[in-house]
C-alpha cells in the first residue's frame, strides 16, 4: 500500500511540472478591459480610452517566466472627447484606422520576474506596433493570477481562472508618424498608456 501511494505520489508530482500552462482569453465580453492613453502638451491635455481589447497570453503560475502571447486594441475603438477630435483622430494624419486598423503588443519574454503569492511583477520585453510601425520596448508589468475566479465575474455562468495585467509605459508619438508636424506645445510627443485588462481561461 506504501509503495502504491508513493508511486501515485511521484505519478502526480510529474504530471503536475509537465502540466501546459494555462491560455487567458482576453477578449472580454463585458467590455470592462480598456486602454487608456494621455497626451499631456503645456497647451492642451488630450485623453481618452479603447475597449476594444483583444488577444491570448499563455501564462503558467508555476513558472511565470515563461509567459507568451499577444494583446491588441481595435485604433477605431479609440475614443476622445468631442466628434471633431475623433475625427481628427481616426484620419491620415493620426491613427489612419482605416489603413492600421490594429495596435499590438507581442510579447517575447519577462526579465527581472518576482512572484510573491499570486502577485507577479517583471519587466515585459516585446513588440509595440503603433500605426504600422514596430518597435521593440520593454514596459513595467504586473499579473495577478486568481485562480478560479472566473465563476465571480461572470455571476457563475463560467468556471475557471482570471490572469489581470497592469502596466504604464510611454512612447513618443513621432517616433510612430502620428501627425509628426503638430505643435508639441498644444500635442505632446509622449503618449501615456495604460492598461488594466482581464483574460480568462474557462474549465468545463
Amino acid at each position: 500500500m506504501k509503495l502504491l501511494t508513493t508511486t501515485f505520489g511521484l505519478l502526480f508530482s510529474a504530471s503536475s511540472l509537465l502540466a501546459a500552462p494555462l491560455t487567458f482569453d482576453f477578449k472580454d465580453p463585458k467590455g470592462v478591459n480598456n486602454a487608456v492613453f494621455k497626451l499631456d502638451a503645456p497647451l492642451e491635455a488630450i485623453q481618452g480610452s479603447a475597449n476594444g481589447v483583444a488577444g491570448k497570453i499563455q501564462f503558467d503560475p508555476a513558472n511565470p517566466a515563461t509567459a507568451k502571447g499577444k494583446i491588441t486594441v481595435e485604433a477605431k475603438s479609440l475614443q476622445v472627447p468631442n466628434a471633431m477630435m475623433k475625427e481628427h483622430l481616426d484620419g491620415e494624419q493620426w491613427m489612419d484606422v482605416a489603413k492600421y486598423p490594429e495596435i499590438s503588443f507581442e510579447l517575447k519574454e519577462l526579465r527581472n520576474v518576482k512572484t510573491e503569492g499570486d502577485i507577479t511583477t517583471a519587466d515585459a520585453v516585446g513588440t509595440f506596433t503603433l500605426r504600422g510601425v514596430s518597435k521593440e520596448v520593454v514596459v513595467p508589468a504586473k499579473a495577478t493570477f486568481l485562480k478560479d475566479k472566473l465563476g465571480a465575474r461572470t455571476n457563475g455562468r463560467m468556471q475557471g481562472d482570471l490572469l489581470v495585467i497592469r502596466t504604464t509605459f510611454s512612447v513618443k508619438r513621432t517616433d510612430f508618424g502620428i501627425n509628426p508636424g503638430a505643435p508639441q506645445d498644444k500635442v505632446a510627443d509622449v503618449i501615456e498608456l495604460t492598461l488594466s485588462i482581464a483574460g480568462s481561461a474557462p474549465r468545463s
